[in-house]
């Protein structure tokens, strides 16, 4: 899983948009389509635009990601705006489990500041909690950035295989069988080759983010990710940890209190 220079971003190439439609084909900077959908609230009394990036082997499309779709805007965005990562759902390219992934998200976030809203906060569950993490420490352009944060089950460090769905995991990300399997059986395309260099993790990340607000949220019945992980990122510098009791893994998990609540936060001026 290459990765380049981790500098600079480009926006959304928007000219693929079909008029009238909600449905966008964007471009990253390195190249790779990536499907989006813009679904505007004119009630809503905000104009904030709320970004939900989901999980590996998810995409726009699964019930879980609809479904926070709709709770937030029931809390007041002006638009809620999904897509599905490279290498998943309609868009094209390979999955590189986090890395390469920042690039897809600053082209999202792009596009949704160029369709004229004035503030717009990411939320990203467990990979794309890492995604949003690293994105909003890297990505400080006027036009790429976010206002406001919030990380659901992500991890703090990479490489993590101390729980069975991680091990799991990481056979289906590293092995060839594993990655037919995530074709195949999970709908997920993988980039076969190794991260070049290592990128910044998670942890690293949240020093780099203030003074935008950051939120980490973790299930204390999580079966991927134990508790040390949302302790070392909230500790990592200016950030609000929720633990929530009860709650296991990521979109799937998160019920409608919740999904309420982060609603508020995102939306809150």
């Amino acid at each position: 899983m290459s990765s380049e220079g981790e500098g600079g971003f480009h926006g959304a190439d928007v000219s693929l948009i079909t008029s009238g439609s909600r449905r966008a084909m964007l471009r990253t900077k390195d190249d790779v389509r990536i499907e989006a959908f813009c679904e505007p609230f004119p009630a809503s009394v905000t104009d904030t635009a709320v970004v939900v990036a989901h999980g590996f082997t998810g995409s726009a499309h699964r019930p879980a990601v609809r479904r926070a779709a709709r709770a937030f805007a029931e809390r007041g965005a002006a638009v809620v705006v999904t897509f599905s990562f490279r290498g998943h759902g309609g868009s094209g390219g390979r999955s590189t489990v986090g890395d390469r992934e920042v690039l897809d998200l600053s082209a999202v976030v792009g596009w949704a500041r160029g369709l004229g809203h004035a503030r717009v906060a990411t939320v990203g569950f467990s990979m794309g909690g890492s995604v949003v993490l690293r994105h909003a420490a890297l990505d400080r352009t006027p036009e790429g950035r976010a206002d406001r944060v919030a990380a659901v089950s992500a991890p703090a460090r990479w490489y993590y295989r101390g729980t069975a769905p991680m091990r799991r995991l990481h056979w289906v990300v590293t092995r060839p069988a594993g990655r037919v399997v995530g074709r195949y059986g999970l709908r997920t395309r993988i980039d076969s080759r190794p991260w070049d260099p290592e990128p910044l993790s998670p942890v690293a990340a949240v020093p780099l983010i203030a003074p935008t607000p950051l939120l980490v949220v973790h299930g204390d019945r999580d079966p991927y990710f134990p508790l040390d992980h949302p302790r070392a990122l909230a500790g990592a510098g200016d950030a609000e940890l929720w633990l929530e009791h009860g709650m296991g893994h990521a979109e799937n998990a998160a019920d409608a209190g919740l999904l309420a609540r982060l609603g508020d936060w995102l939306t809150r001026a």
